[in-house]
């Protein structure tokens, strides 16, 4: 599956199937979260949470894939993320774009 940013894929001719997208709530545990508290007194990157959002970014665009493959998609393009605070220590991720078939 081919996934991009821009509104094509090089060399193309596309045919659009539809929008896609995947989500996921995700969390780190509570001594983490806890650990990550004091860590802001500090200062620095706080680690769990950049690994927690990238493991929810995985995880969102494995279900967008999921959803343009059974679509019959080639790739998807305009391809987006978007995230928002659920509560202190999860977050909710969003993957999303256009499912397009190659056409002949």
């Amino acid at each position: 599956m081919i996934l991009v940013n821009t509104d094509y894929v090089s060399g193309k001719e596309l045919l659009t199937l539809g929008l896609v997208k995947g989500s996921v709530v995700w969390s780190k545990h509570l001594g983490k979260d806890i650990l990550q508290a004091f860590k802001t007194l500090v200062g620095g990157e706080l680690g769990s949470y950049t690994e927690m959002m990238n493991e929810a970014r995985a995880m969102a665009t494995k279900r967008m894939v999921s959803e343009a493959q059974a679509m019959g998609a080639d790739a998807v393009v305009n391809v987006r993320y978007a995230s928002s605070e659920v509560m202190q220590g999860a977050a909710e991720v969003v993957a999303y774009g256009t499912a397009v078939k190659f056409k002949n």
